[in-house]
């Protein structure tokens, strides 16, 4: 909030102003309605919005054409939007996210993997240094690219397995620093998918698959990380492989990824499912 304290207008900063100051100087429900002591807490943040969001809704010009629903959700703001005309209905998912100083890097409000995520924990993401990266790729690639159709078919085929989108994408982006962007041209297209799959095997069998944004000082200028981001040790991605069991699961889960990609190559989606 401090950097944007200006544009807010009046609104003083939670971090940097004492508690008397801020009750003193605009609504003390603020505090109480956002946060839990010191700290930002997601279910009270996403409760506000979650209000103010369906009393704005009925403001909208989209809202004669749009029923609005609000679905039970802690960590998040997921939506129903039913069109007023056909039915149809539409499923939205809204994150929050506190910036990093002026970074790419994000604490997000979605859930960590372990069971109970506690309401004042945000995680740390990667995600929007992840697009823009992507799209730094796929611009100095050229329209004549397999990138994306790669990461899109290799997607697809994952659904509903082991791997996230996000080793995928971690995958891709260590590959691109070895096969130059020449080579990924469309015609090389079932090269890469395989150079993609061999790479995964290999991290697999290694345990090892390091995250692709910490420790890497090798960023275009457009991609902006806080500098405990560069000058942080390698991150293994595959650690939980240490386990034999973990690792014997993963190289299963392979070898159906491996076998699904084939069925789907030769005989389309129909014979992937």
């Amino acid at each position: 909030m401090c950097m944007r304290e200006k544009e807010l207008g009046d609104v003083l900063c939670f971090l940097h102003y004492p508690v008397e100051d801020l009750i003193q100087n605009q609504d003390p429900s603020l505090l109480l309605t956002l946060c839990t002591g010191f700290y930002l807490d997601v279910q009270r943040t996403a409760t506000w919005f979650k209000v103010q969001l369906a009393m704005i809704w009925k403001a909208t010009l989209q809202a004669h054409a749009y029923n609005l629903k609000v679905l039970p959700s802690n960590r998040s703001c997921k939506l129903q939007l039913t069109n007023t005309s056909s039915g149809e209905k539409i499923l939205v998912e809204l994150l929050f996210g506190v910036q990093q100083g002026n970074s790419d890097i994000f604490l997000t409000s979605q859930n960590t993997e372990v069971g109970f995520t506690p309401s004042t924990t945000w995680l740390q993401s990667c995600a929007v240094a992840e697009k823009k990266y992507f799209q730094y790729l796929t611009r100095n690639a050229g329209q004549n690219s397999s990138l994306l159709s790669c990461m899109r078919l290799l997607a697809y085929t994952m659904v509903g397995m082991g791997f996230s989108t996000s080793v995928l994408k971690t995958l891709v982006f260590h590959l691109v620093n070895i096969i130059p962007l020449g080579n990924w041209h469309r015609r090389h297209f079932l090269s890469r998918l395989e150079s993609i799959m061999r790479y995964l095997y290999f991290c697999l069998k290694d345990k090892r698959l390091v995250h692709f944004f910490l420790g890497n000082q090798m960023m275009p200028d457009e991609i902006i990380l806080p500098h405990a981001f560069r000058t942080a040790s390698p991150l293994n991605l595959f650690q939980h492989l240490e386990n034999p069991d973990a690792q014997s699961v993963a190289l299963r889960d392979f070898k159906v990824l491996k076998d699904r990609l084939l069925r789907l190559l030769l005989f389309g989606p129909l014979a992937s499912a």
